[in-house]
């Protein structure tokens, strides 16, 4: 059996033509059903649905065999690891889900005046390493405050000066007053593959992947 780890969602829409392209096809509608472990129409595979942070440590741990994940949720956990998230492959960037790691604050915020060498800014975000990261390679001192949802509100209440977040149309940022200020990556979501899987069902595994691989969208 090959278990696949899928968060729900537009990671979980933008799989299914993968899928398909594998002649493996869901049976379920995860919005529609309470089961966490979802058939498909192969008896040698199974999707099972999981938060989009907790992918990686399903595939790296045994839990599953491969998953999809962003980018940005492969570099949190890594770093969460100390960089060392061994047993674990990254063989293709399916380019779906794809988004971009963005910097926004109030659109009355002179953002680039707070952000000079030296400085000192406050900022909420879910993905800590990456605006550290961002921040550091800038010569700014950030104090992160660590939010999982409603980011938006954090400049508005005056919680933080920035946010780092995923940006895809960047609607909500304008409904909220926001604006985007600097990108800081493209995102997009990956497949990962547990090491021990690949040499224990290396063919049916490397059958998937290589139909994966010829379905990615240009």
């Amino acid at each position: 059996m090959i278990t696949l780890a899928l968060s729900k969602g537009r990671i979980f829409e933008e799989t299914l033509p993968l899928l398909q392209a594998a002649g493996i096809t869901v049976l379920e509608d995860p919005e529609k059903s309470r089961k966490l472990i979802l058939a498909t129409n192969s008896p040698e595979v199974q999707v099972v649905l999981v938060r989009a942070s907790d992918v990686p440590t399903y595939v790296q741990y045994g839990g599953a065999d491969l998953g999809v994940a962003g980018r940005d949720v492969l570099i949190e956990h890594n770093h969460a690891l100390g960089g060392n998230a061994a047993g674990m492959y990254q063989p293709l960037d399916l380019n779906i889900a794809r988004c971009r790691m963005s910097v926004a604050v109030r659109d009355d915020f002179d953002y680039a005046r707070a952000v000079k060498q030296g400085s000192r800014i406050r900022v909420a975000t879910k993905y800590t390493e990456i605006a550290r990261q961002h921040f550091a390679d800038k010569g700014v001192h950030v104090d992160l405050i660590k939010l999982y949802g409603s980011m938006e509100l954090a400049p508005l209440t005056g919680l933080a000066d920035a946010i780092v977040d995923l940006v895809s149309t960047g609607n909500t940022l304008k409904a909220n007053r926001l604006v985007e200020v600097e990108q800081i990556m493209d995102i997009s979501s990956r497949l990962v593959v547990n090491q021990a899987a690949l040499k224990l069902k290396r063919e049916p595994l490397r059958r998937m992947i290589d139909a994966f691989a010829s379905a990615i969208p240009k």
